[in-house]
Formats: C-alpha cells, structure tokens, sequence
C-alpha cells in the first residue's frame, strides 16, 4: 500500500512539473532522496508531510491521506507482531503442555491388549463348569476347593466331607475288616500312599 500511496506522490509532482530536489525544496523536513524513497515505497511519510506535499502539488490532500490511511492498517507494528507472536508462543507452549498431560495418562494406565481383554471376559467351557459347581458348593466345599487349587494339603475328614464318604465310613477303624480295608485304600489313594 505504500507503494500506491508513493505513486499517487509521483503523480502529484509530476503533474505540477516539479522534479524531487523542487519539491523537496518547498516542503521543511523532507529531503530529494527520502521523497525518492516515498515515491518508490519503500518508506512511508507522516501525515503532515503529506499534507505540504498536497499543498505544494496542487491536489487534494484527501486523496493523499485517504491512500495512507489505507495503507495503515495493512502494516503490523512491532507491538502488535510482538502481541501476536506471544499468543502464538502461548498457544504453542499450552498445546504442547496438553500433549504432555495425555501422553503421562496414557503411560500411567497400562493398557491391556485385546487377547488380555479377551482372555478376562470370556470363560472356556470348564471355566464355566466349575463357576458353576463353585456357586452352588457350600461355604466349607468352596474352601476346600480354594484349597486344592492353590495346591494346599486337605485334612483327612476335610476329604471324606468332600467325597461325601464321611457318614458311612464314620466310626471304622483301620483294621475293621473289609470296610477298613476301603477306608484306607480311599485315603491312601486320594493321598499318594500305597
């Protein structure tokens, strides 16, 4: 826009048939080189100097002011680089914080694999038969049963109770005859002894 502003400066001078050191000569402040500068756009010129730049040229100085006051805007000041940059910088630095935050939560919670998922909900078919028998199972066959699966040694009438032998084989001894001899080959068995 500065660009448009220098020519319009150009344009003025020409048309008053004046070269830049005449009309640099006219205007307090202004040199033939800056005017040259303004003409090109490379620098912009304060409103003031816009204003004997219209006088001197013959034109209006609202069409001069009006092409600068266009171009104000389209420029950044530093400030407002500075503002803009810092929000950028603060978005950048929340974001990559927020990123931070969820990848701690994630590593904080192990995840399981779908065959680990899988393998806790679903129960093979003698899973089932036993969470079957375990539901139905008194409180003292439930334990018995804790027991045998942690590999724990069963008391002999914690056995019998189980096999559910305890009443008729109740009140013989080892050497009763027949009965005994079953007595112990039971217990024997169930217990690795020959």
């Amino acid at each position: 826009m500065a660009k448009k502003v220098g020519t319009l400066i150009k344009e003025a001078r020409t048309d008053a048939g004046m070269s830049q050191e005449q009309l640099a000569r006219k205007i307090k402040g202004l040199s033939a080189a800056e005017l040259g500068k303004a003409e090109r756009g490379e620098t912009e010129l304060t409103q003031a100097l816009l204003k004997e730049i219209a006088k001197a040229t013959g034109v209006t100085q609202s069409s001069l002011l009006n092409a600068a006051k266009a171009s104000a805007p389209a420029k950044k000041t530093d400030t407002a680089k500075k503002t803009e940059t810092a929000k950028k910088t603060e978005t950048a630095k929340k974001t990559a914080a927020a990123k931070k935050t969820e990848t701690a939560k994630k590593a904080a919670s192990p995840k399981k694999t779908s065959t680990a998922k899988k393998a806790e909900t679903e129960l093979t078919a003698a899973e089932k038969k036993l969470l079957e028998a375990y539901r139905e199972a008194s409180a003292d066959a439930k334990k018995n049963a804790l027991k045998i699966l942690k590999g724990e040694d069963l008391e002999l009438p914690e056995i019998l109770k189980m096999l559910k032998l305890d009443s008729k084989l109740e009140g013989l001894g080892a050497g009763d005859g027949i009965l005994g001899g079953l007595k112990e080959g039971l217990l024997g068995g169930l217990l690795g002894k020959k």
